[in-house]
């Protein structure tokens, strides 16, 4: 077991363990800071909690993602279970609960198994990544656009009540819109790492954006930590597998 921890422990590097621990003890302080209300008769610290939780497994995830490990879906699946609790608790965000769960937990499944049969020729840590073409890119942005009109006007219809926006009704509905987006990034992007894309990132800092937002309307400034932690190593797991695969292409 000792060597386990320490295998684990040497398996990343020293900027990865002072950025992950710097984002959870960051999390933390706000959780004090900014203590949760009860919110749908819910207490407030059981919401923190999950709010916390849903912290610490994303950021495992994203820094096993930049590593080009597989093994960061099966910790992505316990982000999924976090993330749907959340949306249940608070009442809100239903399009991506939906997506969450019908589309991010079958494809942390298929992703895993199709990311373990891509292992790089020389390190089979790693698994073998690469990049989208542009009439690709073209075709995943217009899906965006009109799944973000469609299910955001669908979603702004339906009349669920929750504490968190103090019965503001547009700015529920503003939320419906950016979540509606958000789902629609975030199926781009699970689709992206699934085949393994280098662009999954871009995805991936678009989203981190619309979720930055929606966690300031939503006044879960916790969360703003989790998504300071995404745009650094979103950054970080970009340059790393832009170089591998500039690497693989000169070899």
């Amino acid at each position: 077991m000792k060597k386990r921890v320490k295998d684990l422990w040497e398996y990343f590097s020293t900027y990865e363990k002072v950025w992950f621990f710097s984002i959870l003890i960051l999390s933390v302080i706000f959780a004090f800071l900014f203590p949760e209300e009860d919110i749908n008769g819910v207490n407030g610290s059981l919401i923190m909690g999950l709010y916390l939780a849903d912290t610490v497994l994303n950021i495992l995830c994203e820094l096993l993602i930049s590593k080009q490990s597989k093994w960061n879906f099966i910790v992505s699946v316990f982000v999924e279970i976090a993330e749907i609790l959340i949306c249940v608790v608070l009442s809100y965000r239903f399009a991506t609960m939906a997506t969450t769960l019908f589309f991010w937990l079958p494809v942390d499944i298929v992703s895993f198994i199709n990311w373990h049969r891509h292992p790089d020729k020389y390190d089979d840590e790693l698994t073998e990544v690469r990049k989208l073409s542009g009439v690709m890119e073209a075709v995943v942005i217009i899906g965006i656009v009109v799944w973000t009109i469609v299910i955001g006007w669908l979603l702004s219809g339906i009349d669920i009540h929750t504490d968190l926006f103090g019965g503001n009704e547009l700015l529920e509905n503003a939320v419906c819109y950016l979540d509606a987006c958000a789902s629609a990034v975030g199926i781009a992007n699970g689709l992206f790492i699934l085949f393994r894309y280098r662009e999954q990132w871009i995805a991936w800092y678009i989203e981190a954006a619309l979720e930055t937002v929606i966690n300031i309307l939503s006044g879960q400034y916790v969360l703003l930590v989790l998504k300071l932690g995404y745009f650094t190593n979103t950054t970080y797991g970009y340059i790393k597998w832009t170089k591998y695969i500039k690497e693989r292409k000169q070899e």
